[in-house]
């Protein structure tokens, strides 16, 4: 598969963030209400494209009622029509037509061999979690699970330093006929803020389906005492599916950042990131 941009047209990268909750998902879907959907829809008719549709790639498709600050996306747009958007013209349109749950913060010409999905080098993401007994701040009530068990955040970090590394997660991913469940999970930590909201960093090159939600739902189990730190490791290396392993809801989760290499590493990575993997003679 070539990164190449067709002739004629501009790669335009943009930016963008939104609020899950009335979203099934990124991914456009027949009969629902979808985060592309809305974006490529705004660009039809800011760009004047009649019926054309213009089809966005995006870095990381998200689930339903998952949020979203730090997105990335790109769109090939016709040269003439990149060329009549001077500096935030775009956005400022984008603003107007888009509702007011997704945002554009950023549209630019890409660089060569930029792709927003396969030339990124790490995706990352916070899930939010309160274990206050009254439960969550109606005014966060939208972007933070209420855990009903005190939670031992010091705990869950031990438990956490055990999935660290590259990795089958087999047993925290929903499978999918032909696709990989290898992973190289690069940071997963917890921290108690200010405001008592437990929150966790979890950073990895790409995620499997139901990855992040499923290792949430162990490390809640640890931290409210019913699994010891040792756990979620052993549920790793078993590489089955666990029946105590729960999905949690999407709300408490936001897609943070996307982050890429510099512009002349683009195309190595492009090809890196379509390698099946394997693990042999990874990195443990």
């Amino acid at each position: 598969m070539s990164d190449e941009v067709r002739a004629g047209c501009t790669r335009v990268r943009l930016d963008v963030s939104y609020d899950g909750a009335e979203f099934s998902g990124w991914a456009r879907q027949a009969g629902r209400r979808t985060v592309q959907e809305e974006i490529e829809e705004a660009l039809r008719v800011v760009t004047r494209s009649g019926e054309r549709r213009l089809e966005l790639t995006v870095a990381g498709r998200t689930d339903a009622g998952v949020h979203a600050r730090g997105q990335v996306a790109h769109v090939d747009l016709p040269t003439e029509v990149w060329a009549e958007q001077d500096e935030g013209r775009l956005v400022r349109r984008l603003a107007g037509r888009l509702p007011h749950d997704v945002r554009v913060w950023r549209a630019e010409a890409a660089p060569p061999h930029f792709n927003a999905r396969f030339s990124a080098i790490w995706r990352r993401y916070a899930y939010r979690v309160s274990d206050h007994p009254g439960g969550v701040d109606p005014l966060l009530r939208g972007h933070v699970l209420w855990h009903n068990w005190p939670l031992d955040v010091a705990a869950m970090n031990e438990a956490s330093a055990g999935l660290l590394g590259e990795h089958d997660f087999a047993a925290f991913c929903r499978r999918r006929e032909g696709a990989t469940t290898i992973r190289a999970l690069r940071d997963l930590r917890w921290e108690r803020r200010p405001d008592g909201v437990v929150e966790g960093t979890v950073r990895a090159d790409a995620f499997c389906h139901n990855m992040v939600r499923s290792l949430v739902g162990a490390l809640l189990f640890v931290g409210d005492g019913h699994r010891a730190p040792d756990w979620p490791a052993r549920v790793l290396a078993a590489r089955v599916r666990d029946s105590a392993v729960h999905v949690v809801r999407p709300h408490g989760l936001t897609l943070e950042e996307v982050a890429y290499p510099a512009d002349d590493e683009l195309a190595a990575r492009n090809v890196q990131a379509r390698r099946l993997r394997t693990l042999a003679g990874a990195e443990a």
